[in-house]
């Protein structure tokens, strides 16, 4: 298979992802594999569906993700809940979130004995414990 010719069953914006981590040749994707490949562009901060594992699947088997057996797409989602659970994927927001509450100590870590407790608030002091805010730069969120 050439460079410039398309993996089988991955679409424009699908090949877009894949090609923004590294697996433009059908020749990659067997390199890397499927599972690897998908959780790339999730990490990426993609949000493909699982489709796109049975695209890159059914182009490794040579056939249309839809022809592929369900014994064999069921073992694709089980691989893919097992490399997310190994090494779980935080967004931006998980990342910003916690970066916040460490610096304002509301964080897991603290809270030990010796720590006066804390009560549940947004920070206004009205008493409204609704939606906490969360606030930084632009760069707190990259």
């Amino acid at each position: 298979m050439a460079s410039t010719d398309k993996i089988r069953n991955v679409g424009p914006k699908s090949a877009a992802w894949l090609r923004q981590v590294g697996v433009r040749t059908l020749e990659d994707l067997r390199r890397v594999g499927p599972i690897e490949a998908f959780m790339k562009v999730k990490r990426a901060g993609f949000r493909p569906s699982l489709n796109l594992l049975y695209a890159m699947q059914g182009a490794l088997d040579d056939c249309h993700w839809a022809d592929l057996p369900e014994a064999t797409k069921q073992g694709l989602v089980t691989a893919a809940e097992a490399a997310e659970t190994a090494n779980p994927i935080k967004n931006r927001w998980d990342k910003a979130a916690a970066r916040s509450a460490q610096r304002d100590g509301s964080g897991v870590e603290s809270g030990g004995e010796d720590s006066p407790a804390r009560e549940e608030s947004d920070g206004f002091g009205d008493g409204d414990s609704g939606v906490r805010e969360i606030t930084g730069t632009s760069r707190d969120f990259d």
